[in-house]
């Protein structure tokens, strides 16, 4: 038995929680809920009334919101070394959020054409859509990891944001992205985990037909 619940559906952010829970190699239940009145639902909302995946339980405690349960699960389980120390801890802060802030929010609205007028860029928080791309470039330029010199759960969830966007085109194909994301593409908990979803996904589908 295990404490630690892992809510997700393999065609969501849930892949990015999945990588994370990989990363750390503790042992976890996978609960799959479908979209739907089941995701909707009254025993899932108790969960996360937002009625959306992911989530995670351990013990007590629920965590939504995926950069919330990469930094909470680095911090909950010290053993695994995805939090870096003092002198890196700023550029994981800045940069996981960065990604969950202004990233999120600008590749949402590109995507949803959504244009902010110049004069009112100063009301949104992040500026425009090409001042995003640009520090997001300037941040990952010739660094192999976000935060320091090692892999942490920043790399997990800006990874995440950077491989998403390369696959939908819904970040530009810089050569400082793919050359990131290749990276972290290769690591063994990044490739177990998409083979879990992937596989989540494909039993859904069949079950579906």
């Amino acid at each position: 038995m295990t404490d630690l619940h892992f809510y997700t559906n393999p065609m969501s952010r849930g892949r990015i929680a999945r990588w994370m829970l990989e990363e750390l190699g503790e042992a976890y239940e996978t609960h799959v809920v479908p979209y739907g009145p089941e995701m909707k639902g009254e025993a899932y909302r108790r969960i996360n009334p937002m009625g959306k995946v992911p989530a995670i339980r351990h013990g007590e405690t629920v965590v939504t919101e995926c950069a919330a349960i990469c930094a909470y699960l680095a911090d909950t389980f010290p053993q695994a070394h995805l939090a870096p120390d003092q002198r890196a801890r700023g550029d994981y802060y800045r940069w996981m959020f960065f990604a969950a802030g202004p990233l999120e929010a600008a590749v949402t609205n590109r995507s949803l054409q959504v244009e902010v007028p110049p004069e009112r860029r100063g009301m949104v928080g992040y500026g425009s859509f090409e001042t995003v791309m640009d520090t997001l470039e300037t941040a990952l330029t010739g660094r192999q990891f976000i935060a320091g010199d090692t892999f942490s759960a920043a790399d997990v969830y800006v990874g995440s944001h950077v491989g998403w966007g390369l696959q939908f085109s819904t970040i530009e194909k810089r050569p400082a992205f793919e050359a990131y994301f290749a990276g972290l593409a290769a690591r063994p908990g990044y490739q177990k985990a998409r083979a879990l979803d992937d596989a989540a996904a494909a039993a859904m589908q069949k079950a579906s037909d």
